[in-house]
């Protein structure tokens, strides 16, 4: 895809764009004035919505925004008080009453509500209220440009472009400047498991410092509030499931939302880990039947693996299994507790079944499909559209992160830098285990297997050929909704990863698509329908 890099920044002093000799609009909008009134003919007449418009375009700056929010919430408190704790409501106007409906209802009741607007997570509390009512989004929208105005008027500077300093641990090269980065401090959510290992460790392994950029990573707690987010608009890019940009983008099993792949984030690292209470009884396939299997999201690789697994064995997942989606996080407790007979997910979550002592490893996925994708670094196209230099910048970072994760010997480090609560949150010990590829297995055996993960970013469109494949097989998705070429021209963004990746020294593949080698048979991207007839023809599900 092409990225533009032409400046768009409404802040600059001067009447003329620096990258080009025209005379800017006074309006700040970067347009010239002989385009100033074909370009507001188009924009909306209701003043709530044209800010809302404005706001997206970058025309307010983040100390508007911010002191608007701040406002609204003052305002929502301070009624709340009012209303609520001195019995005024039967005086109050009807915006009074308004605000104080909209947070009931958020909140689920009246304590609650009081509860939540002068507790701990009050800033979330209001935030998800203007998010969530038509009638507070508009007072917020109304008083940012209110707020605008006062920044004018008062002459209150907007605050300076933030710029990275580098830590003592930035990567060898020091930093390297974004050049024209439409923001350069960001926040990217993610799941804390080791397959958003290049995500995270850019952070405190300064990556991103070298690129110019200030990221703060937001832990999430499922697939699907992530999904959900994403849809929000809430943060600026996401750890995903190679398989949600596909599924989101096309609108399965949520609103159709265009999401675009940018890089893989690791190869293998998942497993299926099974109960102790059925050690030595289970060996193959078939003898999963009957059991309650969980995945951490139905538009995952670990359910298509799963699925592609059991019915190699004869097993309709759908029928002959219980499969259920359970968050990552929860996974151990679920299986502690006798909920699950078996998982198939991330390899720290497996790796700590056997840590704890309460499950052991049946068989790593890279003995499923060698190679194969799992997690991935993903931006809406609307974010990529706004602020498309700075997503180039968040993944090169990343693809050079990758690379510094791919190399075994930065493994051990890795596992340290991660291992803390505001990343995965494990024991070091079970995270050294998964990325170095030596660990024990719950049956007694001690492994060595340096590939158990890996940190290729390349986004093969082979990969997302398969996946749209394995959607049709398993009704995921109609069948006449499966254009493969398209879903993999337009949602993995392969050729701008190799690009980044030739920057950076890589030596990416010259090819964007290859037969893809499984354990019950081969998969060739120029025939995925003729895939799906065969395998039902050879397992007969």
């Amino acid at each position: 895809m092409g990225i533009s890099t032409i400046s768009n920044n409404p802040n600059s002093s001067s009447n003329y764009h620096c990258d080009r000799l025209e005379l800017a609009c006074p309006c700040g909008a970067p347009h010239s004035i002989d385009q100033h009134q074909s370009v507001m003919e188009g924009m909306p007449t209701d003043p709530a919505e044209l800010v809302s418009d404005l706001i997206k375009m970058g025309h307010y700056s983040d100390r508007a925004q911010l002191m608007a929010q701040t406002w609204e919430t003052n305002t929502m408190k301070a009624d709340l008080w009012q209303l609520l704790e001195q019995g005024a409501l039967s005086n109050a106007t009807e915006s009074q009453k308004n605000i104080c409906y909209d947070l009931i209802k958020m909140a689920g009741g009246v304590e609650e509500a009081f509860s939540a607007a002068f507790g701990p997570q009050a800033q979330e509390f209001f935030t998800d209220t203007l998010q969530s009512s038509t009638f507070r989004r508009r007072e917020f929208l109304i008083k940012v440009a209110a707020a605008a105005a006062v920044v004018t008027l008062t002459g209150c500077p907007s605050a300076p472009p933030e710029t990275a300093t580098p830590s003592k641990e930035t990567p060898a090269g020091g930093s390297i400047p974004a050049a024209g980065v439409e923001k350069s401090s960001l926040k990217v959510g993610f799941l804390p498991i080791t397959c958003a290992t290049p995500i995270i460790m850019s952070e405190p392994l300064g990556f991103y410092t070298k690129y110019g950029l200030k990221v703060e990573l937001v832990k999430m707690p499922s697939w699907a509030a992530i999904r959900d987010s994403a849809i929000a608009g809430e943060l600026d890019a996401y750890h995903m499931l190679s398989p949600m940009p596909i599924s989101m983008s096309l609108g399965l099993g949520s609103t159709a939302f265009p999401i675009k792949l940018a890089s893989i984030e690791n190869i293998n690292g998942q497993a299926i880990s099974v109960a102790n209470k059925h050690l030595g009884n289970v060996k193959e396939p078939k003898d999963f039947k009957g059991f309650s299997i969980g995945v951490p999201f139905a538009f995952s690789m670990h359910n298509l693996l799963l699925r592609y697994y059991l019915a190699s064995g004869g097993l309709d997942p759908d029928k002959d299994v219980q499969i259920q989606v359970i968050p990552p996080p929860d996974a151990i407790a679920k299986m502690t507790a006798g909920q699950l007979d078996a998982f198939l997910l991330p390899d720290n979550v497996v790796q700590r079944s056997v840590f704890n002592k309460i499950g052991f490893i049946h068989l790593l996925t890279k003995d499923i499909w060698a190679g194969h994708p799992c997690c991935a670094f993903a931006a809406s196209q609307q974010w990529i559209d706004t602020n498309p230099n700075t997503f180039r910048a968040i993944n090169k970072a990343i693809i050079d992160g990758a690379g510094y994760a791919n190399d075994p010997k930065n493994r051990e480090e890795i596992a340290k830098a991660i291992a803390g609560k505001n990343y995965l949150n494990q024991p070091e010990p079970v995270l050294k285990a998964v990325l170095t590829g030596k660990f024990e297995d719950g049956q007694g055996n001690t492994l060595d297997v340096p590939d158990r993960i890996g940190f290729d970013p390349y986004p093969w469109k082979s990969f997302a050929k398969w996946i749209s494949s394995q959607f049709v097989r398993w009704d995921l998705m109609p069948k006449e909704k499966a254009d493969y070429q398209a879903i993999a021209q337009d949602i993995y963004l392969t050729d701008l990863a190799s690009e980044l990746a030739k920057e950076l020294g890589q030596t990416p593949p010259t090819e964007t698509e290859r037969v893809e080698k499984l354990k019950f048979d081969s998969f060739d991207p120029a025939k995925p329908e003729a895939y799906i007839e065969e395998q039902i023809k050879q397992f007969k599900v």
